[in-house]
């Protein structure tokens, strides 16, 4: 079945229109609730947290409402990552832990990421919800009686708690003392919390991007925009950079020369670390969008790349089906399963910064044996149902293929939490890379402006 709601990475899309109004999300927190008190004996928990954006709170109080009005107990977090969300709803043996964040997306979106057991929910999961979401749509809902109304607690030091667990992952015979390391949170979740915890490992921190404001969550900075890092590493003269999207479960960094890794980087960088701890790294799981030169370099080492859906709920599915560790997206979103159960870019972040101290090697020097092919992204403004139904698309994709002829490959894919179409072309050939996924998205483009002529024409007379 097609779900309806949620899309790649939970639920997403702008403040105050479709799904992101408080109506809304009050109704589906009923429905999540009601879900949960239909399946377990005792009172259902949730963990409520958020990212820095001005809506935060107004869905911070729609979804308590929600839920206590379906019998739901809440703990509110604050502030948080959405990993530590995660993380403490399964560690407090919690029913759920709900995170009220649009992730990378600008402010003026919001979200919804939910976890059960601290991990994503399956797409069967995900139906259950959206079936009893229909029905309290179409047929309305209300509260239980007031004797079982849920209730409302603070959970102290949420913060705290979580800036412990991260510092848990770090050994005892290791220092960032003497490391230099600028830190970009893209005034998200991490503003503040990431900082702390790299400085009381011992590293001197600069953190530019740390003070939200609820308007500039991921603006110029963060995870999707590394030039903002770029700059301030070689500015500051500093080790490295490390840069967070807005609710921090994506990671990319910067060498001490400017150099960008991105999440195909930093896996690599995770398969090193695990190998030269004696680790046995049968396999690594990527996705439709990992570059070709990181499997080209995995076979190299006799390490097998398996590629799955875009999100990481997919990769995770695969690495539990093989039995397998590390998976990622070049997105940054990383997963070390012997460490933690979700994404989570500090986590991630430590545990490369732990291979780099007990190697010797800058961040530069331990990436350089990866050469990622060269990959051309063109994102396309998108309202079309189907890719599918452009005419001659066949033929056009052939076209592309056939100048690859084995050289490079193609992948057409619509996003899951934006309406765009993302065109990607990758090659050994730069050139050849830019030539073609321009040739593709100019004949998309052509497509959808024969589309909208009509409409356009019926408009004016």
């Amino acid at each position: 079945m097609q779900r309806e709601f949620f899309g790649t990475d939970g639920i997403r899309g702008p403040v105050g229109q479709g799904k992101m109004n408080p109506q809304w999300v009050m109704a589906l927190a009923w429905s999540i609730g009601r879900s949960l008190t239909q399946s377990q004996p005792s009172r259902p928990t949730v963990l409520l947290g958020q990212d820095t954006r001005a809506s935060g709170p107004m869905f911070t109080a729609a979804l308590q409402a929600g839920f206590n009005a379906a019998g739901v107990d809440v703990f509110l977090a604050g502030v948080l990552p959405t990993p530590a969300i995660a993380y403490l709803s399964r560690s407090l043996s919690l029913s759920a832990g709900l995170a009220i964040t649009a992730s990378h997306n600008p402010h003026q979106d919001n979200g919804l990421k939910l976890f059960m057991d601290g991990q994503k929910l399956s797409d069967a999961q995900e139906l259950a919800i959206e079936a009893q979401m229909r029905l309290a749509l179409s047929q309305g809902w209300q509260a239980v009686p007031s004797a079982q109304l849920g209730r409302v607690a603070r959970l102290e030091d949420a913060r705290g708690r979580y800036i412990e667990f991260c510092k848990s992952f770090w050994p005892s015979d290791l220092s960032l003392k003497g490391l230099r390391l600028v830190v970009d949170c893209a005034h998200g979740a991490a503003s503040g919390l990431a900082e702390r915890v790299l400085r009381e490992l011992g590293a001197e921190v600069i953190a530019p991007f740390s003070e939200p404001n609820g308007a500039n969550i991921n603006f110029h900075c963060g995870a999707t925009a590394p030039q903002a890092l770029q700059t301030q590493v070689i500015q500051q003269q500093a080790d490295l950079g490390l840069a967070f999207d807005g609710d921090a479960d994506r990671l990319l960094m910067v060498s001490s020369t400017g150099q960008i890794l991105d999440g195909d980087h930093l896996l690599y960088l995770l398969v090193q670390a695990s190998l030269a701890q004696g680790q046995q790294v049968p396999g690594v799981v990527g996705t439709l969008m990992t570059n070709m030169g990181l499997q080209a370099r995995l076979q190299q080492l006799g390490i097998e790349l398996v590629r799955a859906p875009v999100g990481d709920r997919y990769v995770k599915q695969e690495l539990l089906r093989l039995g397998w560790q590390l998976g990622g997206e070049n997105s940054g979103h990383l997963l070390n399963l012997a460490k933690v159960q979700t994404g989570d870019a500090i986590i991630a972040a430590l545990c490369i910064l732990q291979h780099l101290q007990r190697s010797g090697q800058s961040l530069a020097e331990a990436s350089n044996s990866l050469q990622l092919w060269p990959q051309v992204l063109i994102n396309l403004p998108w309202q079309q149902a189907q890719v599918q139904d452009c005419p001659d698309l066949q033929e056009a994709v052939n076209d592309v293929e056939q100048a690859l002829a084995g050289r490079g490959r193609l992948l057409l894919r619509k996003s899951g939490t934006e309406p765009l179409l993302r065109v990607m072309v990758e090659a050994e050939c730069e050139q050849l890379a830019k030539r073609l996924a321009k040739q593709l998205a100019d004949q998309l483009r052509a497509w959808q402006q024969q589309l909208e002529r009509p409409e356009q024409t019926k408009v004016e007379s």
